[in-house]
């Protein structure tokens, strides 16, 4: 098994509940509308760097994002 594949597999077992992802849209809504306008791509930015910091694998982030850019 890949290095990417063993590193997805584990990931994947961190997934969050229902409730949990919920919990997580609200306050990422909150804190867009309290960066306001002007400063809510800074803010997205900011917060995506520290969670791949924790996430700690890169190839990881990246997979996440391409898939964050689907169907927008």
């Amino acid at each position: 098994m890949s290095q990417k594949a063993m590193s997805y597999k584990t990931m994947s077992h961190n997934t969050l509940s229902t409730s949990a992802l919920e919990q997580v849209y609200d306050q990422l809504a909150e804190g867009v509308t309290q960066a306001g306008v002007d400063k809510e791509a800074l803010f997205l930015t900011k917060l995506a760097l520290l969670l791949a910091n924790q996430v700690g694998d890169a190839d990881q982030v990246s997979e996440s994002i391409h898939e964050a850019l689907k169907n927008l």
